[in-house]
């Protein structure tokens, strides 16, 4: 795990006075100031050390609409961490929970007129924190809220958030809930690979961060963190992940956003460029075995059957496009050689593992004109015999 920031830390001290210095501004504002501050890798940790302690401070002056102003400051931020997922998994859901309920509690017999922030943490915790972006802390913190908005009227379902909280909130007839030390490690093993996966969207990963994250990608699979949009930046920049990660998504229930199969994961294949990380990946795809999360069907077959004609119909076109530019001068690359190379290779192997049936004309026809017209090049030319052959 990385090391906790030093109390007297430069980056505890400026991020301490981006706090202090910004609640004239707007809160969108702040969270870019934020995320250009610190580093991905330091961004779970520096919310714990620094912003967490601002949340529920020690007591202070009473009704002190500064203070008032950086704690809903702090909480939009937590929420903004990770705010393109669900509120569901944010890993500080619970805190911005649990202080709801204090602060709603408090307000509603008058003990503090933290009332605003009360509502800031409602909006947070519908998923609503989009709607809070263009307003500064400052203006939060001091306007009056209407009647309709008044902390009586601010509810939340508590079975959303208490099945993971087990606080002072639950019910007494349930024993507390112990948890183990192996429970304790796998929790935070997951709380490590979470930020990694989000960073594997930006940048290549590190040995050590990938095998930090590997084994938690089925977790993480089952919290629906995972979108098909996230899936192509991720395998572009880190296609040894491409594999368990599709897997996981295909045979963990929940994972996918929607519960029948086709999944939407698999449309990602059909947009992956036609290279050789592409093909190892669709091709150990097509071998898989695994049973999808229906318990029916297996990995390679509905890849067989719902992708490859389609992933071949996109390298094909993909091809073609290159070709055209290459002769256009608009490209001075061989990826257009390449391309076709590997993917006659690539089909020439689905045909020895008999996952293509060479005798099936309506399913090869395309490839056997691919094939053909680019006969110069000898890997074609092979496969367009190997087509033929079969058929005779």
């Amino acid at each position: 795990m990385s090391a906790r920031i030093p109390p007297n830390g430069n980056l505890r001290q400026r991020v301490e006075n981006l706090l202090s210095q910004t609640c004239m501004l707007p809160c969108s504002t702040v969270i870019q100031a934020f995320l250009q501050l610190v580093e991905p890798r330091q961004r779970f940790q520096v919310a714990l050390d620094v912003l967490l302690p601002l949340l529920d401070p020690l007591p202070g002056p009473r009704f002190d609409k500064d203070l008032l102003a950086q704690r809903i400051l702090v909480a939009f931020l937590l929420y903004s961490l990770y705010a393109p997922y669900p509120i569901t998994i944010n890993p500080f859901k619970s805190v911005l929970f649990v202080t709801f309920r204090k602060e709603r509690a408090n307000a509603s017999v008058g003990v503090t007129e933290d009332e605003q922030l009360v509502w800031v943490l409602w909006k947070l915790l519908r998923g609503d924190g989009n709607d809070i972006g263009p307003y500064s802390p400052n203006t939060l913190a001091r306007t009056p809220l209407p009647q309709e908005l008044k902390v009586a009227q601010l509810e939340l379902d508590d079975a959303l958030y208490d099945a993971e909280t087990n606080l002072d909130y639950a019910p007494p007839t349930k024993p507390a809930q112990t948890i183990s030390a192996e429970n304790d490690k796998a929790n935070d093993n997951i709380a490590r690979a979470m930020p990694l996966l989000l960073e594997a969207r930006e940048r290549v990963l590190t040995l050590s961060e990938r095998r930090i994250l590997l084994p938690a990608i089925p977790s993480l699979a089952s919290t629906n963190m995972i979108t098909p949009l996230d899936l192509f930046p991720i395998v572009s920049y880190n296609s040894t992940l491409a594999h368990p990660l599709f897997v996981a998504l295909l045979t963990t229930p929940g994972a996918s956003p929607s519960a029948s199969l086709p999944s939407p994961f698999l449309d990602v294949l059909c947009s992956l460029p036609p290279t050789l990380p592409t093909f190892d990946l669709v091709g150990r795809l097509l071998q898989d075995s695994t049973l999808c999360a229906d318990g029916i069907t297996s990995i390679g077959s509905l890849v067989r059957v719902e992708v490859l004609g389609r992933f071949v119909f996109e390298c094909i076109r993909w091809l073609e496009n290159a070709d055209w530019e290459e002769r256009e001068g608009m490209v001075s690359d061989d990826r257009f050689a390449m391309g076709v190379k590997n993917l006659c290779r690539f089909y020439a192997s689905l045909v020895k593992l008999s996952i293509v049936d060479p005798t099936a004309e309506e399913d090869t026809i395309e490839m056997a004109s691919f094939s053909l017209q680019n006969s110069k090049f000898e890997e074609a030319n092979t496969l367009y015999k190997m087509l033929v052959a079969g058929r005779a």
